[in-house]
C-alpha cells in the first residue's frame, strides 16, 4: 500500500511539470477556465528571420498555383509546371537495383547496418573520387551527405555571422538566405531591394552573365554557381581561373556550386572548379545527386574540402567542417548511398548520360519555342534552364500570373533569384516530354499576342 501511494504521487507530479503554466505572468492573459495562462512564450525571436522578406521563392511559387487553382478548380488538370527544377523522370534499372539491394541487406542478420561514417562510406567517397573527379581530390576530402542545400547552410555554420558574403545576381536564393539567417546581413534595402553587407555581383546579358569580379567590392565568402541557376551559363576555363586568381589575390574562401555540372555539353568548359590551377587553395565545391540521377526526393549529395584550404590563422577549414558534420549530422542513410555506389558503376553513368540527354532534349524544344515567338533566351545549351527575357518594362511576377492564366503553365520569376532577375522568366526542362511539347505550344500562342 505505501508503494502505492508514492507510485499515486509520483503520477501526478509528473502530469502536474506538463499543466498548462497557470501562475499570474504579465505576457500571459485569462483562459477560460478563468485561470492566468501564457499567450506567448518568453523566447526572443531570433532578429535575422524577422529580415526576411516575404516565403522562400518555390514554396511561394506553390502556394500561387494552389491559389490559382481554388478559384479556377475547372484549370486543375490543365496545370503544367515548369517551375521548380525537379526530376521527372523515373530512377534506372541499375540505379534502382543499388537502391533495391542495398535496403534488403538492412533484413539480414549479415548485412545489417547501424550508424555510419558521418563522413559518408568509404567505398562512395572514393568512388566519387575517382569516378567524378578522376583522382584530383582524395578520398578523405569528400564528405557524403543529404543534399547540397543542406550543406550550404552547413557551410555557412562554418564561417558563422562575421563574414561578408557575395553572391551572382541573380542567383540561387538559398545563398542569400542563410546568409541573412545566420546574421552576416543588415536589413534589406527597399529602393535595391539587396541586403546590406552582402556583395552583390551582376550577372547581366551584357556581361555574359559572369561577374566583373576585378571591380567587384571584397568578400570573404563568395558563392558561384556554374552552371548557373537560374540563368543557366556555364562559366568558361579562362572566366574561372580569373575568379580564382581574385579570391586568393584577395584572401577569399570560393563556395563553387557544381550541382549541373553533368549537362555541360561545351568543349572545355569546366565540371568542376577543381580542374583550375591554384583552386584547392581557395575553393569548396557542392554537389549532388539530385540532377544527376533523379534522386531530389531520394536525398545525397557531396561536399569537397581540400587540405590545402584554411582559415586566416593556418586552421584547416577542413577540420571545422567535418566538426559541423560529425556534431549535428549522422550521415546519409545507408540504403541511399548503395544507390550512390551504383550511380557511379559504368551502367548508372550510363543511365545518367540517357537521363541528361532527355532533359536536354526539352530544354532545346523550349529554347526554340520562344525564340520562334521573338524572345531573346539564354541558357540551355549546358544547363536544363532556359532564361528567358521579357520585353522591356515587363516585370517578372506580372509575366509569371498572366503565363498561368493565359496558358496554365507555371513558370519561374527571375526576379524570385534576385533584383537582378526581374525581367526575365526560368523555365525548367524536367518535365516530361509530351509535357515539355504541350507547353511549348501553349507558351507560343499566348506570348506571341503578348510579344507582338
Amino acid at each position: 500500500m505505501k508503494y502505492t501511494s508514492a507510485i499515486f504521487s509520483l503520477i501526478l507530479a509528473s502530469a502536474s511539470a506538463f499543466a498548462p503554466f497557470s501562475s499570474t505572468n504579465t505576457a500571459g492573459g485569462v483562459g477560460s477556465s478563468g485561470n492566468t495562462a501564457l499567450s506567448m512564450s518568453g523566447v526572443t525571436r531570433n532578429p535575422n528571420f524577422a529580415k526576411l522578406v516575404g516565403g522562400y521563392l518555390f514554396p511561394e511559387i506553390g502556394r500561387r498555383r494552389n491559389a490559382y487553382i481554388a478559384e479556377n478548380p475547372d484549370m486543375a488538370s490543365r496545370i503544367i509546371s515548369l517551375g521548380i527544377g525537379d526530376t521527372t523522370q523515373p530512377i534506372p534499372e541499375h540505379i534502382l537495383g543499388g537502391l533495391v539491394a542495398s535496403a534488403a541487406k538492412l533484413g539480414t542478420k549479415e548485412g545489417y547496418t547501424g550508424y555510419g561514417a558521418e563522413q559518408g562510406m568509404g567505398p562512395l567517397r572514393a568512388k566519387i573520387a575517382e569516378k567524378l573527379y578522376g583522382g584530383i581530390i582524395k578520398d578523405s576530402e569528400v564528405f557524403v551527405s543529404d543534399g547540397a542545400k543542406c550543406d550550404i547552410m552547413r557551410i555557412q555554420q562554418v564561417f558563422g555571422p562575421g563574414v561578408t558574403t557575395a553572391v551572382q545576381d541573380p542567383s540561387y536564393p538559398v545563398y542569400v538566405d542563410t546568409s541573412v539567417m545566420m546574421g552576416q546581413t543588415g536589413n534589406i534595402n527597399p529602393v535595391t531591394k539587396q541586403y546590406d553587407n552582402i556583395v552583390y555581383m551582376p550577372c547581366t546579358a551584357e556581361n555574359d552573365f559572369f561577374p566583373d569580379i576585378e571591380n567587384i567590392p571584397r568578400a570573404d565568402i563568395v558563392y558561384f554557381c556554374s552552371p548557373n541557376n537560374p540563368t543557366g551559363a556555364a562559366a568558361t576555363k579562362e572566366q574561372l581561373e580569373r575568379l580564382v586568381k581574385v579570391c586568393k589575390e584577395r584572401g577569399s574562401i570560393l563556395v563553387f556550386d557544381a550541382a549541373y555540372a553533368p549537362f555541360i555539353r561545351s568543349e572545355g568548359v569546366p565540371k568542376s572548379i577543381f580542374e583550375i590551377e591554384g583552386a584547392r587553395e581557395v575553393a569548396i565545391e557542392c554537389n549532388s545527386f539530385s540532377k544527376y540521377a533523379g534522386f531530389t526526393g531520394v536525398r545525397l549529395g557531396w561536399v569537397i574540402v581540400p587540405d590545402e584550404l584554411t582559415f586566416a590563422d593556418g586552421s584547416k577549414v577542413r577540420d571545422d567542417f567535418n566538426r559541423v558534420m560529425t556534431t549535428a549530422f549522422n550521415g546519409a542513410s545507408n540504403i541511399v548511398q548503395g544507390g550512390g555506389l551504383a550511380c557511379l558503376d559504368d551502367e548508372g553513368l550510363a543511365e545518367i548520360d540517357v537521363l541528361i540527354n532527355y532533359y536536354m532534349e526539352n530544354a532545346k524544344l523550349l529554347k526554340e519555342a520562344m525564340t520562334s515567338i521573338g524572345y531573346k533566351v539564354y541558357g540551355g545549351t549546358d544547363a536544363p534552364y532556359v532564361f528567358v527575357k521579357l520585353p522591356d518594362g515587363k516585370g517578372s511576377w506580372d509575366a509569371f500570373t498572366e503565363i498561368l492564366e493565359k496558358a496554365q503553365v507555371v513558370t519561374i520569376p527571375g526576379a524570385g533569384f534576385g533584383p537582378g532577375g526581374d525581367g526575365y522568366l526560368r523555365l525548367s526542362a524536367f518535365a516530361p516530354r509530351e509535357t515539355v511539347i504541350e507547353a511549348c505550344d501553349r507558351l507560343k500562342k499566348a506570348l506571341a499576342l503578348t510579344h507582338a
